[in-house]
């Protein structure tokens, strides 16, 4: 072999231009887009819920001349109340790791994208948990070979029928409660199955490329947002063997979502933001920069707190779709 050898004349060095890291995008989380932000100044409090039913009553009556008119009156629940937990993340960044770091890495920058995506997953997990699960709404259907009682044809199905059963789910809601959903969120594996089900691809054949959009399915299904919850979680621990998978399951929600919050205002539910702690953003979150000299000159951790409560406050403003496609 001549000499020198290309390893002679050439050693490996780090690229400055690229690197590679799996960091999920903002929007890919559903939890600070489907039910309003209520910011709130102390950690918990109560607030007024007004009975339904005594708002939908029929209670006018004819009024004989010189008689009193009738008259009644409304019921006020005080109890209902929400509690933000404070969920905090960190990572230590030491002086070795800043004076080591080749080009592109910047440990305080990485160690900050770092804990803001642990708090981000987080707090996706909590949201599906108080809102993309069973046992939850009034109104819930399940996924099965054929449609009977509340089960539902699996989406995936090409005679199923998607756009009726939302249909019907919005009759149920709004016949119960004045309001017609205005908002789906669904799981990954559920909008694969929407975007290619026969009579979707049917009706939006003529409209522009007969590419089927997100918008295009929120016309569809008469809502004003249609969101796909795309956040992914690693449920292994460290060491461990990865298993990675959508946080999501294969199901569909429909719910009323207030343009915002406000009084008098009903929701299927909201999430109570806890901005009153120093710093604090809209989400109640905050990232701080803490010196921590005790585990080595220059050491900082970087910590991030979020204080929230995701609250499902009216039942009957929703219906879930569980286990809708295989």
């Amino acid at each position: 072999m001549p000499n020198p050898t290309r390893q002679n004349i050439h050693v490996n060095a780090m690229l400055t231009n690229i690197s590679i890291a799996y960091i999920q995008k903002a929007s890919s989380f559903v939890a600070g887009q489907v039910f309003p932000i209520v910011p709130v100044q102390k950690q918990s409090d109560r607030y007024f819920l007004y009975k339904k039913e005594d708002w939908f009553r029929d209670e006018a009556m004819k009024r004989k001349q010189g008689a009193e008119s009738a008259g009644g009156g409304y019921e006020i629940d005080n109890t209902p109340n929400y509690f933000c937990e404070t969920w905090a993340y960190h990572k230590d960044v030491t002086a070795e790791d800043r004076a080591n770091a080749d080009k592109p890495l910047n440990p305080d920058r990485d160690a900050t994208q770092f804990v803001s995506q642990k708090l981000l997953v987080r707090r996706e997990i909590d949201w599906v948990s108080k809102f993309f699960a069973t046992s939850l709404w009034s109104t819930e259907y399940t996924g099965a070979a054929s449609t009977s009682g509340t089960n539902r044809k699996y989406w995936g199905a090409s005679d199923s029928d998607p756009i009726s059963d939302v249909a019907d789910a919005q009759i149920a809601i709004q016949s119960e409660t004045g309001y017609k959903p205005n908002v789906m969120v669904v799981g990954p594996r559920v909008h694969k199955e929407l975007k290619q089900h026969p009579d979707i691809l049917d009706r939006i054949k003529y409209t522009q490329r007969g590419i089927i959009t997100r918008d295009l399915l929120a016309a569809l299904f008469e809502v004003d947002k249609y969101l796909v919850a795309e956040g992914v979680k690693n449920t292994a621990a460290k060491g461990d063997t990865e298993d990675t998978d959508f946080i999501a399951g294969k199901h569909a929600l429909l719910a009323y979502s207030a343009p915002s919050p406000g009084i008098k205002q009903p929701t299927a539910g909201y999430t109570f933001s806890w901005t009153g702690l120093l710093g604090a953003g809209a989400f109640g979150n905050r990232i701080v920069t803490i010196d921590m000299p005790w585990l080595g000159l220059g050491t900082r951790r970087i910590e991030g707190e979020m204080s929230y409560d995701c609250k499902l406050v009216a039942a009957d403003l929703g219906a879930f779709f569980n286990g809708i496609v295989e």
